[in-house]
């Protein structure tokens, strides 16, 4: 999953990109609102982390801006505590709150929990045929087996499993594993899938020419 990452504290934005990227999430961290509304617009993200004391605007203001166009999982980071604050950040579109100061453990666990409502899931596991992904402990099983994958492997799957059935192209797949700036190898996607393959099974993702790829959540 990509993560849009917004928050002006050098220190504090450090500590969440580094958890977030050992999660196995792509973070893209911006330090300034409009920034962060531009890239909401010309990209795709999984979710937005978003504070509200920025420089150049108030949090609230680039909430309501994005909720005029986008339906984007929203996350906010604050030191308002007041209940009135908290209130008008959600009617205004925010899907929860996380108060600072907070434990890093909670952060990444709302931010799940923001992601798999916006894809209509409860549970933290993902189970398609033999294929079971544990979001929480990042564990993937085949038939029962464990299967350690890297990082990005795992990031990969996880996009593929969230979609199933659906032909995910590769340029949206690049998006999604790698960050504005990252070096992206022309056949950075393919390595990947083909190390899945390895581990799992060759059928269970499929290649769609010309377009991408899919994961068959019949294969056996």
């Amino acid at each position: 999953m990509r993560i849009l990452l917004v928050e002006d504290d050098p220190l504090l934005g450090d500590g969440i990109k580094t958890a977030l990227v050992r999660e196995a999430y792509t973070v893209d961290w911006f330090t300034e609102g409009h920034h962060a509304i531009e890239a909401a617009h010309n990209e795709t993200f999984s979710a937005m982390i978003l504070d509200l004391g920025l420089p150049d605007m108030d949090g609230m203001t680039v909430l309501k801006r994005l909720r005029e166009s986008t339906a984007l999982p929203i996350l906010i980071l604050t030191a308002r505590d007041a209940v009135e604050e908290r209130i008008s950040g959600l009617d205004a579109g925010a899907d929860d709150y996380v108060l600072k100061p907070f434990d890093l453990k909670e952060l990444l666990a709302r931010l799940r929990v923001v992601t798999r409502r916006a894809e209509g899931r409860a549970s933290r596991s993902l189970t398609l045929g033999a294929l079971s992904i544990d979001e929480a402990s990042h564990s993937v099983s085949w038939h029962g087996r464990d299967v350690a994958l890297g990082r990005r492997e795992y990031a990969l799957l996880l996009e593929l499993a969230r979609h199933p059935d659906k032909v995910l192209s590769r340029p949206r797949l690049e998006s999604l594993l790698y960050g504005w700036g990252e070096e992206v190898a022309s056949n950075a996607v393919e390595v990947h899938v083909h190390h899945l393959r390895k581990k799992l099974d060759k059928s269970l993702i499929m290649t769609v020419r010309g377009i991408g790829y899919r994961l068959d959540p019949h294969a056996a």
